[in-house]
Order: C-alpha cells, then structure tokens, then sequence
C-alpha cells in the first residue's frame, strides 16, 4: 500500500479534507483535526457557524475499491434501518453521492463522512465483563442479519480467509516480516499456521458458520455511553467465519487474564440471540491466534502507525509464545 503516515503527508491530507468540507454543506470556517491514523485517517470537522461536527474518513489509496467502500455504506444503511447496532449513520454530500475525493502526490483519496457519536472506548478492567456480554448479543444480532440480508447485485468485500490472512498473497503483509521475529520464533509460528490452516479446513465454511462480518470488532471501535454500547468502523467488514469476530474483540489484549472471562461473556450473550454450537466454541483458540498473527502482519506492513511503534518487538515476542501454546494443545 502506497502512501506512509509521515507529517508532511498528514499536513497535505488534512489540507485536501478541509479542501472537501463544503461538499457536506459545512462552512469555510470548519475545523478539521486528526483523530486517528490506522489504515485510514479519521478526522473530526466541527463547524462553528452551525455547531455541527462530522466525522471524516479518508481513505488509504490501494487497499479498497470504490465500489467496496459503498457496499460498506449500504450494509450500515441496513443495519440501521432494521436496528440492529447503534452505529453512525453515513452521510451523503449535498450532491448525493456516498463518497467524495480529492488529490495529492498523484494519488485520489476517497472520503466518506460519518455522524459523531458519542461515547469512549471501554477500558480494560473487571467492568469489560459485562460489556463483553452485550458485545456478544450485538455480534449475535450482526450475524442473523448478514445470514438473512440479501445483498445487492452490486454488493463487493473483500474474503477474510486463510490465504488472504496469512497465505500466499496476504492482505495485510507478510507476518515473516515482524519486528524483532528470529528464525526459530519464524519457524514456531510457521508451525501454529499449519495447524490452523488444518482446522479451518475441518471447520468448514458453511452458511452458518461463514458470511459477512464485522471482522473488526476491537476495543477502539467501540464507543461507550452510559448503557449503550456502539460500534463504528465498519471499514474492514467482510466475509469471514462468524467466530473470527469475537478474536477481533479481544485484539492487543490476547494475552490479559480477563480473556477467559471476557470470552465466557461473549457467549453468554452470543446464545441469547443465536445458536453456538460446542464445535463452534472449540474453535475460539484457533481464531484467536489467526487474528493475532494477522496483527503481527499488519504491525509489520503498517510500521509508520502509532500502534506498530507503540507495540514494537514485544507484541512479536507475545505472540509466538502464543503460537508455542498453540502448538502444545494440539500434540
């Protein structure tokens, strides 16, 4: 993927957002300020003149197609319509159109605008219990709607499986390229991804395992507000195992003690809502350590980020113990 965070660039991207602002009927004096960078940039617009703030996304060149990023918009547009998760509602330019854009060092970036919500990531201690419980009815409620919802002809997301997790053409990096990873820590998890690849294709891929997903259901994409839980970013949505969304749930905090508790929760609020199967359960550590050497590759391929420089060699290190315990359950 072309394009690396560095301050020059984020100068320039901010300037081409607040280039765009009046395409959502805000004003010339609307602030635009960094929020987030991750595979994207997120920004906030606030527009003094009318008190309103958006949220602004702009889009990584590369990695979704246009097309893609619409049929993101039109699976929240339902998820709303039918209720089924507090999320933002995106908002269409005073054109009408889903997506505006603009361009810098010969590159067109897409960008989608979002209503704020409010609210605060959870934090992770005992109180993250009961949020799990309700995460997991959420992701329950996600799951009946996307094995039901009869998608548009023109409806296009990228797969979320083994190969294009961790395969030959990876869709987030290659996981051999991690920081500080040494030919036996290589070899061990290389290892783990055998086993994986072995259950999965056990598992299978059958509509009630496999379909469309968050695929991104972490801690900082959820926003908490007294006893609502939303979720946002939808930007990585696509068709993957049910299960693989509760392993996006915990991601960066595989290895803290409230996993077990946290995982408990889930479920408990996942059957209230839609039927879990014990070989589903059994599947959970396998997930778990998709998701967490999928992390590993994007850490990798994403090393300008704050969080691939926040993390460094240790996240590395965290997870090829993971992969040795892996390894161990299975012998």
């Amino acid at each position: 993927m072309s394009g690396l965070y560095d301050d020059q660039l984020l100068d320039e991207l901010l300037r081409g957002t607040q280039s765009l602002v009046g395409e959502w009927g805000l004003s010339d004096q609307t602030e635009v300020r960094l929020l987030t960078i991750s595979e994207n940039m997120t920004c906030l617009a606030y527009d003094p003149t009318q008190d309103k703030q958006l949220i602004l996304r702009v889009h990584r060149p590369g990695y979704h197609t246009r097309e893609e990023i619409q049929s993101e918009l039109l699976w929240i547009n339902d998820l709303r319509q039918q209720e089924i998760v507090d999320t933002p509602k995106p908002i269409a330019t005073q054109a009408g159109t889903a997506i505006a854009s603009f361009s810098t060092n010969n590159e067109i970036r897409d960008v989608v605008a979002f209503s704020f919500m409010s609210g605060k990531e959870p934090s992770t201690d005992s109180e993250l219990i009961n949020g799990f419980q309700q995460l997991g009815s959420i992701s329950a409620k996600l799951h009946n709607h996307s094995q039901n919802w009869v998608r548009p002809v023109t409806f296009v997301r990228k797969t979320w499986n083994f190969d294009t997790m961790l395969g030959a053409s990876p869709l987030w990096g290659d996981w051999r390229a991690a920081a500080g990873l040494t030919d036996s820590g290589r070899q061990t998890i290389e290892e783990a991804c055998l086993i994986i690849r072995h259950q999965l294709e056990a598992y299978g891929m059958g509509d009630r395992r496999f379909g469309l997903v968050h695929a991104d259901l972490r801690l900082a994409n959820l926003l908490v507000d007294g006893n609502r839980l939303g979720v946002i970013d939808f930007d990585d949505c696509g068709l993957s195992w049910f299960m693989y969304d509760f392993a996006a749930a915990i991601s960066f905090i595989e290895d803290d003690p409230l996993v077990a508790s946290l995982q408990s929760a889930w479920i408990q609020g996942y059957r209230d809502h839609r039927p879990l199967s014990a070989v589903d359960e059994a599947m959970f550590p396998t997930f778990i350590l998709l998701r967490r050497v999928l992390l590993t590759a994007w850490l990798a391929s994403h090393s300008e980020t704050p969080t691939a420089q926040e993390l460094g060699t240790e996240f590395t290190a965290v997870t090829v113990n993971m992969a040795a315990q892996y390894i161990s359950s299975h012998q």
